[in-house]
């Protein structure tokens, strides 16, 4: 409990507004955590697993139309249309509050309003960031148990400060119609209602940790990023830290707990993962820029993930952790999903709870004939990571000497180059896109610009985030260098010409050499590409010639993406600061010579 008045009267007037019949504090034991649980089984908000084959694990299934994030119903609420910024839904912060109370009115009625006070990073440290949310789901208040710090030393660390930020959460109804995951960076505040999934309603994690955070670290002079940080150890022990920015379907978890190919295990080299999702940085003492992951555990996407695809992942899901919308395997009750393995249970429910006929499934209708819906998700403890690093409760963090973005380019992209600047960097950053496909024939499809993979996330327009990126690199004494990556070149019958997964970590060294001034680069039109004999391809069935083709920079498709990248500018307003366009001019002229 707290005596702190700010807290107690903003609790009061929430209850007041939802009319919960008791209100519960949450104090991070083991035994409440454990009495929650019982009781959520009780009700059937969760189902507990076999215990000796996933001890600690449980199963939650959301209503079916409440399945994953819903963007369209997110909103940057700021007193003025132009500082949410046109990629972001905007509405007028009274009109929000007004429209939404009425959403809340007595929505907790016969429920429970617990209380969890949470730090994003360690308590105490210069990167924390405190939060209390208020929700009437005991499912949030277990996955916040694991993703975040929880409990009274949070409340102890806030004390008598107004210094938090004020989450409220309510299932209400489930009302997709009335669906809302809101935002007040004015005000410190996040309101969700009418939702049950993890990506709208624990709030520490995009919520907070991206969209309020992005918002205070330009205000305070740090920066909140959706970007994954990894730890490189080579044979004599050395270590350096690279944090990653990449759009989904573009391998992020798995490069986060890189496994090395085994020519690289012989060697002694390591891969340390201190985060898989997000990263705070600030500016170190000794002028160097320093990497925090605020987060506790992983959320992360269960179909898919294998002992092949990432083994590190898949074992962290097996103690403790809360697995949701994937399939029941009523045989031996655990759980299964596809990607899991071939061998899918005979007797078993699917995500939506319905007696599941394996035989039946559609690639080409994965929602309706799955076992695990296509976003079910696990929340895991970073403590279960094989490969967490040693450096992941370091208050201080890791001094970061790479940032890498990255996109899903089949042409256009090279497999990595490096930017000529941080101001040549953050232009890079800013026109990262994806793009589909048409494996069978490698034709290009629709590109979507993601930049630095915060498209969704940005608390502010995204032309003064640019303009924050471009300050902070005036800002850094000694700045990491600044690459981007493609493991998705195609050939013309549209296959992946690189490896990827553990031969990642082939790039990342030549990026971390680049960094220590040991290896030189060909400078391109778009920046500086490697030699194509300093990519190490000893044990990889490719030649010195398919990494040329790899690194090769075709002007054309170049320029055509420049088009598209003047409409995306476009797109974000008239506060897209002058440099980058003034880059993205440079960058035409070096084409066109």
């Amino acid at each position: 409990m707290t005596s702190n008045k700010y807290i107690l009267n903003w609790i009061d007037e929430m209850a007041a507004m939802c009319g919960p019949d008791k209100i519960v504090w949450i104090d991070g034991s083991d035994a409440q955590r454990d009495a929650l649980r019982e009781e959520a089984c009780s009700t059937g908000e969760m189902i507990k697993l076999n215990q000796d084959l996933l001890p600690g694990c449980y199963l939650h299934k959301t209503a079916v139309n409440d399945v994953a994030r819903v963007e369209g119903r997110t909103f940057i609420c700021t007193k003025t249309k132009e500082d949410a910024g046109n990629i972001n839904n905007w509405m007028e912060p009274s009109e929000c509050y007004s429209k939404l109370s009425k959403l809340y009115k007595n929505s907790m009625k016969g429920r429970t309003m617990y209380v969890i006070p949470y730090s994003m990073g360690i308590v105490g440290s210069d990167f924390a960031k405190y939060g209390i949310e208020l929700t009437d789901s005991i499912y949030v208040v277990l996955n916040m148990l694991i993703m975040t710090r929880v409990g009274n030393d949070v409340l102890d660390a806030i004390g008598d400060s107004a210094d938090y930020i004020k989450g409220l959460h309510s299932k209400a109804d489930l009302d997709e119609a009335n669906r809302y995951i809101v935002h007040f960076p004015e005000d410190n505040t996040i309101w969700s209602v009418n939702s049950g999934y993890g990506g709208n309603v624990l709030l520490g994690k995009k919520c907070f940790a991206l969209r309020i955070a992005s918002f205070l670290g330009r205000k305070e002079g740090w920066m909140a990023e959706h970007m994954l940080i990894l730890g490189v150890e080579y044979p004599n022990g050395d270590i350096k830290y690279v944090t990653a920015a990449f759009p989904s379907a573009c391998g992020k978890t798995n490069l986060a707990m890189l496994i090395p190919p085994v020519s690289y295990r012989e060697k002694g080299y390591k891969v340390w993962t201190v985060g898989d999702d997000i990263a705070w940085l600030r500016i170190g003492k000794d002028g160097r820029l320093w990497a925090m992951n605020p987060e506790n555990g992983f959320f992360g996407v269960a179909p898919g993930t294998n002992e092949k695809s990432n083994p590190n992942a898949l074992a962290t899901t097996r103690e403790g952790a809360i697995f949701t919308n994937v399939c029941h395997n009523l045989e031996n009750n655990t759980v299964w999903w596809e990607g899991l393995d071939k061998n899918p249970p005979h007797n078993a429910e699917n995500w939506r709870g319905e007696i599941w006929d394996y035989t039946k499934y559609d690639k080409a209708d994965k929602v309706g004939t799955s076992g695990a819906h296509p976003n079910s998700r696990f929340t895991a403890k970073a403590t279960n990571c094989p490969c967490l690093s040693k450096e992941f409760n370091n208050p201080a963090g890791v001094p970061v000497s790479a940032i890498v973005f990255g996109g899903r380019r089949a042409k256009t992209a090279p497999l990595v180059y490096q930017s000529t600047s941080w101001q040549n960097g953050t232009f890079v950053g800013s026109i990262m896109a994806s793009e589909t496909t048409a494996a069978a024939s490698g034709a290009v499809g629709v590109v979507r610009r993601d930049p630095m993979a915060m498209r969704p996330f940005v608390g502010y327009n995204m032309g003064d985030y640019w303009a924050h990126w471009l300050n902070m690199g005036r800002l850094i004494p000694h700045a990491p260098k600044i690459f981007h990556v493609n493991w998705f070149r195609t050939d013309d019958e549209g296959n992946f010409i690189w490896p990827g997964f553990g031969d990642n970590l082939r790039v990342l060294e030549w990026i971390l050499a680049r960094c220590d001034g040991k290896v030189g680069a060909d400078i391109t039109p778009i920046g500086y590409v490697p030699k194509a004999e300093d990519i190490n391809i000893e044990g990889l069935d490719i030649t010195v010639d398919t990494i040329k083709e790899l690194l090769s920079v075709d002007k054309e498709a170049w320029l055509a993406d420049v088009k598209n990248i003047r409409e995306f500018y476009a797109l974000v307003g008239d506060r897209v600061p002058d440099t980058l366009y003034d880059e993205l001019d440079a960058l035409e002229a070096r084409l066109s010579d």
